[in-house]
């Protein structure tokens, strides 16, 4: 059976409109920022088994459980690398984390980058600056099954993962815990990768698509 609907077309429309071509994104060099280490951060889950449980109790107790992760970019060989931490070498992850009870998108993913990513975790080091909601990924239940938009059919999802794009200054200091690794990794090894980086990270090349890389020389 043939589903295919014709659409019209507007041969009026203005393709050149420059608001649509306005996304610039100016990336720094790998070698502008200084990397170091600090005391280890405590594992909630041991086992998948372990992180559903504790998903199910915190719905239970909140609802909606909300994550939002950071898409941050460097140069590195003329081309965009994403950073990305590694857990026990072989998860890989966004820098961020869940949100606590009624506290903003912005404001949690800045305290999560600093917890993962800053020298000091009290705010009194540099700001972060957190750009435009990239995507949104939903969680129809506790299994591992996401989808990048809310089934219809899906009245109580589980989880809602926010990517927000950071952007960074032409310096900065990243100072991560020792039992976390961070990680530079060109988008063309992460596109479409899913065995490897899983369905949110490797995905993260085409919420991209709409950007011009400014590449800024040291």
């Amino acid at each position: 059976m043939d589903t295919e609907t014709v659409l019209p077309v507007d041969n009026n429309h203005n393709h050149n409109n420059s608001s649509d071509r306005s996304h610039v994104l100016d990336i720094y060099p790998l070698s502008n920022y200084y990397f170091g280490s600090k005391e280890t951060l405590p594992f909630k889950d041991d086992t998948l088994a372990d992180r559903v449980q504790r998903m199910k109790s915190n719905y239970a107790a909140y609802g909606l459980r909300t994550r939002v992760e950071g898409v941050i970019l460097v140069e590195l060989f003329k081309h965009p690398h994403l950073l990305l931490l590694q857990v026990r070498n072989s998860i890989f992850k966004l820098p961020g984390g869940r949100l606590r009870p009624a506290e903003s998108d912005i404001e949690g993913l800045k305290r999560k980058l600093t917890s993962k990513l800053s020298v000091n975790e009290n705010g009194s080091g540099p700001d972060w600056e957190v750009g435009e909601c990239l995507g949104m990924w939903w969680r129809p239940d506790f299994e591992t099954l996401l989808y990048p938009y809310l089934p219809p059919n899906v009245k109580r999802p589980k989880e809602c993962i926010k990517l927000f794009l950071v952007k960074l200054p032409v310096s900065r200091k990243f100072i991560v815990p020792r039992n976390l690794k961070l990680l530079a990794v060109p988008l063309c090894q992460i596109h479409e990768n899913h065995k490897t980086y899983g369905p949110i990270i490797s995905g993260v090349p085409q919420l991209l698509s709409k950007f011009s890389f400014n590449i800024i020389e040291s």
